[in-house]
């Protein structure tokens, strides 16, 4: 009898990486459990993957119960969902974005990652990925909410993995830099214009490319831990430094 598939579960599943993800690890014979709260693009994703799928806000301790609970086993967690919301500086920052911020990009993996870490540590191979970002370690102006965030998420992660060690589960950070998702056009208040002008000129990534390296994650063998993994477009050196191309 074959082995029964690894179960993965993938947040913030109906767009953009974890959209990608899904599909992803689907092809690579991953059973997986999507959450999102977009209920109607969720389930565009999930039945052509014949994926299960439920609700998820995880910035709702009991939306997050309510998901995991039915969920006899989990091998992955991806922490996929996460957000920016706006650009003020910090003179003008508004706190209300921020706390959205830190409920979504950090207090969501908490909540996550406690809910579902018993069923880890008992499949005897668990992996947690963490989508970070390439502002967990590095600034710009404009950006102190979303990149405080970040870093918070990068100090979990880094601290989680300590207080794994000798148990069967590894944790992994993946830090994308720029890529053209719905993220700015969510930031932007849904200002199209605005939001195209971050890639203007280059060539991000996409959430293919993303999604590949979590499944090329998820794949190694047991023994193999991949703490992080940096993934910029070519013309990107930081977050500030961007090779543009005049318009032609």
């Amino acid at each position: 009898m074959s082995a029964s598939p690894r179960v993965a579960v993938v947040t913030g599943a109906s767009s953009g990486f974890g959209a990608a993800t899904a599909e992803a690890l689907a092809r690579r014979g991953f059973e997986v459990v999507l959450g999102a709260r977009r209920t109607d693009r969720l389930r565009a994703v999930a039945e052509p993957l014949g994926a299960l799928w439920a609700p998820l806000d995880v910035t709702d301790p009991a939306s997050v119960e309510a998901f995991c609970a039915p969920l006899e086993r989990v091998d992955v967690l991806v922490n996929n969902a996460g957000n920016a919301f706006g650009a003020e500086s910090v003179a003008e920052a508004v706190e209300a974005k921020w706390r959205d911020m830190f409920e979504l990009n950090v207090l969501g993996v908490l909540r996550m990652t406690r809910a579902l870490l018993p069923r880890l540590v008992a499949s005897g191979d668990g992996l947690i990925v963490n989508v970070g970002s390439i502002a967990g370690f590095e600034t710009y102006p404009g950006g102190a909410g979303y990149t405080a965030s970040k870093h918070a998420l990068r100090a979990l992660t880094r601290t989680l993995r300590l207080e794994l060690l000798g148990q069967p589960v590894r944790v992994t950070e993946i830090a994308p830099g720029l890529a053209e998702t719905e993220f700015s056009l969510v930031r932007h208040d849904g200002d199209k214009v605005r939001a195209a002008k971050v890639y203007e000129g280059m060539q991000p990534l996409v959430a293919a490319d993303v999604a590949e390296a979590i499944a090329w994650v998820a794949t190694r063998p047991s023994h193999v831990g991949i703490d992080e993994m940096v993934i910029r477009p070519r013309d990107q050196a930081t977050a500030m430094l961007v090779h543009r191309r005049p318009a032609t």
